[in-house]
């Protein structure tokens, strides 16, 4: 393979005494490591040319061709440059990506980079790269340590572009053992970067494997590499990029595969296999599976994180999957995930747009005392109201006095949804019991936990005259003209005389004076004397 070196550049290694350094063109010729330069005689290195294409004519690029070859030989490096740069501007010259990539002819890419080392033309971690790709691809091991080699005498210390480029070339020439080896000596020679490959690369390896049958290898290569990886790297693992690359191209089964048959190996399964495809359960609303896949998360010691668990619980109430969301909060407890907030909030919203509010009230009771989520008055009124807004006033009630236990203070909202719920099925008993328990609260505490105001006087006052209880509605007028809130007399009238337009006094003196003395006094009050 070695290439006689042209008489330039022999003259030139003999007449320069300045110090040798790393040429693209010193690895065509391994007993050659670097070529001395004249800066007196070589032209001063420039940049690939970078301008659109132009076409040019079979014989226009045989004519550059051999004029390029010609000016190389008789040292004419102008003429040579500018056959080159003519040249490199029309695309269906081989440069040294198209002779590596698409030829994939080893003696043509020797041509571009001697070439390169004449003009003076610097190689960058892309020229390495394609190189790497080619080598790789026909099998040259010796050609790539040389290129290892001259990589860190020209400066470049993040590798991945390198790595990447081997790995496919061994992806498309079947060597599935070289690419398991480039993997794990990637994660050895590995700075901040290098190691973390982009999904196109992981696509590759896994279309590669794939399409061998060899899922074992896979997961063997997952096991090995976790060996060398550091244990906080989640999301940049090999395993992350691999089972990430089998989710992302549809094959979320063969994704399951990898982790059944790591366990198989009995080899330890890293969060970066499981993330993935819990995400890919969460994305296809396969909750039940995901939630069973977290169970094995948890019973194996990993611990997942706050944000993974949110995602699946929203998930899971999206689709309706209500036990789903209950097992993961409860999960999430145990694993002491500090910030539960997010997800409780998810859940009581869910369960109140679907109006689900015996789930809440067991929700809610199972965690009310859990220091880490801040349960409120505002949460216990939420399920009251619902089950007040469906009719299911004895589970309202039920709840109310489970809020009491708890040492939750009912406030206005509370009692107004229950008035509400009690009116809607006719229970004006219940609200004067009610009535009696908020007069015995504003006598002691004030309106300590209360807002006695005109929503919860007009809501009261309703109800009772509904009710026919009149000696309740002069006390709350008279709480309401104590406290200075104004009271729309109208209503009340009007309340009235759809419900007892035919009650009279005279009937009410024979059975109950106190009733009939109450009566008087709403008539007075409501003007209805008159």
């Amino acid at each position: 393979m070695a290439r006689k070196v042209p008489c330039l550049l022999t003259h030139r290694r003999s007449s320069s005494s300045t110090p040798e350094i790393p040429s693209l063109y010193s690895f065509l010729q391994p007993s050659i490591f670097a070529l001395k330069r004249n800066p007196s005689v070589s032209p001063e290195p420039t940049k690939l040319p970078t301008s659109p294409p132009r076409s040019l004519t079979p014989e226009q690029i045989t004519t550059l061709q051999n004029t390029l070859h010609k000016s190389l030989i008789s040292s004419d490096t102008d003429e040579a440059w500018r056959s080159f740069k003519t040249l490199t501007n029309n695309s269906a010259f081989p440069t040294l990506e198209g002779s590596c990539r698409d030829l994939e002819s080893v003696s043509d890419a020797e041509k571009v980079v001697e070439t390169m080392t004449v003009l003076g033309v610097r190689p960058d971690e892309s020229s390495f790269g394609f190189l790497a790709y080619l080598y790789s691809l026909k099998g040259l091991a010796q050609k790539i340590d040389e290129l290892k080699f001259l990589m860190s005498g020209f400066g470049f210390s993040n590798k991945k572009e390198f790595y990447c480029n081997l790995i496919q070339g061994y992806v498309k020439s079947g060597k599935l053992a070289s690419v398991e080896l480039t993997i794990l000596q990637s994660l050895k020679d590995r700075d901040d970067k290098s190691w973390n490959f982009g999904e196109e690369t992981y696509c590759e390896v896994v279309k590669g494997y794939l399409q061998n049958g060899h899922i074992k290898g896979l997961a063997n290569l997952i096991i090995e590499a976790q060996k060398l990886e550091p244990s906080n790297t989640v999301d940049k693992s090999i395993g992350y990029g691999i089972v990430s690359a089998c989710v992302n191209s549809g094959l979320s089964n063969k994704a399951h595969s990898v982790l059944d048959e790591m366990n198989a190996l009995g080899g330890s399964v890293g969060l970066g296999v499981y993330v993935p495809i819990l995400k890919a359960y969460c994305k296809e609303n396969r909750t039940a599976e995901a939630t069973q896949l977290v169970m094995e998360i948890s019973n194996s010691g990993l611990k997942l994180d706050v944000e993974t668990y949110d995602a699946l619980i929203d998930s899971s109430m999206s689709s309706q999957d209500f036990q789903s969301a209950f097992t993961l909060f409860r999960d999430m407890r145990e694993a002491r995930i500090s910030d539960l907030k997010g997800s409780y909030l998810t859940i009581m919203t869910g369960l109140m747009e679907n109006h689900r509010p015996e789930l809440m009230a067991a929700f809610l009771d199972e965690v009310a005392e859990d220091p880490r989520i801040e349960v409120g008055t505002h949460d216990w009124n939420s399920i009251i109201h619902a089950f007040c807004k469906a009719g299911r006033l004895e589970d309202a009630r039920r709840t109310f006095r489970r809020m009491v236990f708890l040492q939750f203070e009912p406030n206005d909202q509370t009692y107004l949804s229950l008035i509400n719920g009690y009116v809607l099925a006719e229970k004006y008993f219940n609200v004067l019991m009610l009535w009696n328990e908020v007069k015995r609260k504003l006598s002691a505490d004030g309106q300590k936990g209360i807002k006695f105001e005109h929503s919860l006087v007009d809501a009261f006052l309703y109800a009772m005259v509904k009710g026919g209880f009149f000696d309740a509605v002069m006390q709350v007028v008279g709480k309401s003209n104590e406290m200075k809130i104004f009271v729309d007399k109208w209503r009340y009238k009007q309340a009235f005389m759809e419900t007892h337009k035919k009650l009279k006094v005279s009937k009410l003196r024979r059975r109950n004076f106190r009733k009939m003395e109450a009566l008087i006094a709403f008539k007075n009050w409501a003007g209805l004397n008159a």
